[in-house]
């Protein structure tokens, strides 16, 4: 009698589209910084840029709490509930974005004074939707990136299918900045935005999650065999005992750090140069994310450890020839070579992992604090140098310690064969 083998193609999509959402909004967010810079934080002295990278600093806070709770729930309600909770975080954050829209208009007096610094309490909503979407989309990747790494889809591997989903992921980065600029904020200059343009956009995007929701509810998702810890029994080793998981931690840490000071800043940085059109730029550098990814997609016989290198290496020419030249056209490029070191970093960071899968994908969530920290440190650097272009010597010392990452820390030494 023959056995009838499962499906994945149907799971794929439905992780590669969520993908797509998932980059799609975390680029929205950051894309908020420069316009309500000029719309909530005109009353914020010297330190404006600072506490505009708070927006992006509360999106990726929810990494390193939210990797450890979406784990415990692949491991105690399996991979569609914990996949159905996200979606319903999700659209539970794009109703607070709605709130702050919808607070600020009726209450523009309702202010909270920090010092010298006066901060409308309607910002305060957008930094606690920012943290809640931001988490939604932490309990997403614990499930998407092991997902796309086991499930089996014929003709490819797995950092092969990483790349297909980092690309819809891209395609959601790159139209991000325009749907801000042209669709939120119907093209208008930054000094004439309006808080109230915010509220009917994510009303409707808070509407599609909730639809999203229901109908993967309705969705066959089929458990993958031995990645997740289901029998309640203590996993024998720490998953901190295996080291090239550890510093693949750190260096996710500073992945996400430079990915996300170049595709939030770099429009501060341009309009601190005074370039006319911004979100050009960051549409560019994520755009070099889309093509770098499409591209890594096909790379199926190049090693995870050779493609770092080897990206790491372009990557940190190009921060060093735009600091050099104080020119932030150059940084849109680097987000070709941005563009496939999540994969080859998750795959080597869970090589060999067997049943620790689940738990190791959700403390590699922690390490997507570091697009909560960096862009924040960065923008301090800006505000006390009084420029941004010493800031992105931070970038080059995150693309240095991949480098290190893909050469040394990446061996594995330690394994979970047979336990």
């Amino acid at each position: 009698m023959s056995v009838k083998k499962t499906s994945y193609v149907g799971p794929f999509v439905s992780m590669v589209f969520l993908f797509f959402v998932i980059g799609f909004l975390t680029t929205v967010n950051s894309q908020f910084q420069a316009p309500l810079k000029e719309a909530f934080l005109k009353n914020a002295g010297n330190f404006r840029n600072t506490f505009a990278t708070l927006i992006t600093f509360s999106w990726f806070l929810a990494y390193p709490i939210f990797g450890p709770v979406g784990s415990s729930w692949v491991n105690s309600k399996g991979y569609k509930v914990t996949l159905l909770r996200g979606v319903g975080m999700m659209a539970a954050g794009l109703t607070l974005f709605f709130l702050s829209s919808w607070y600020t208009v009726h209450f523009p007096d309702s202010v909270m004074n920090a010092g010298k610094f006066v901060i409308p309490l309607g910002f305060l909503i957008f930094l606690v939707g920012s943290f809640v979407t931001g988490g939604s989309a932490t309990v997403l990747q614990v499930v998407i990136n092991p997902y796309l790494c086991a499930c089996s889809i014929p003709g490819t591997q797995s950092v092969q299918r990483l790349a297909i989903g980092g690309t819809a992921n891209s395609v959601g980065t790159t139209i991000a900045p325009y749907f801000v600029t042209g669709v939120v904020f119907s093209g208008v200059a930054m000094s004439d935005v309006k808080i109230s343009q915010l509220t009917i956009p994510f009303i409707c995007l808070a509407a599609i999650m909730a639809t999203v929701l229901v109908i993967l509810s309705r969705l066959a998702l089929p458990d993958i065999e031995g990645t997740r810890n289901d029998t309640g029994k203590k996993l024998e080793k720490s998953i901190w005992s295996f080291s090239h998981l550890t510093l693949g931690v750190v260096a996710i840490f500073f992945y996400v750090g430079v990915e996300t000071c170049v595709g939030a800043n770099i429009n501060m940085y341009a309009i601190d140069k005074g370039i006319a059109s911004p979100a050009l730029l960051a549409t560019l550098y994520w755009g070099g994310m889309l093509i770098g990814r499409t591209t890594g997609s096909l790379l199926s016989r190049i090693s995870p450890r050779t493609q770092l290198t080897f990206t790491t290496c372009s990557a940190a020419v190009l921060v060093v020839a735009a600091i050099l030249l104080d020119n932030p056209w150059v940084l849109t490029a680097v987000g070709l070579f941005h563009s496939i070191m999540w994969g080859a970093i998750f795959t080597l960071s869970t090589a060999r992992l067997g049943k620790y899968t689940s738990a190791a994908s959700g403390v590699f969530m922690i390490g997507v604090l570091g697009g909560a920290v960096l862009p924040l440190l960065q923008g301090l650097l800006a505000d006390t140098l009084g420029s941004w272009r010493i800031a992105w010597y931070l970038v080059l010392a995150g693309e240095i310690l991949m480098l290190l990452y893909a050469q040394v820390g990446s061996k594995v030494r330690t394994s979970s064969d047979g336990l």
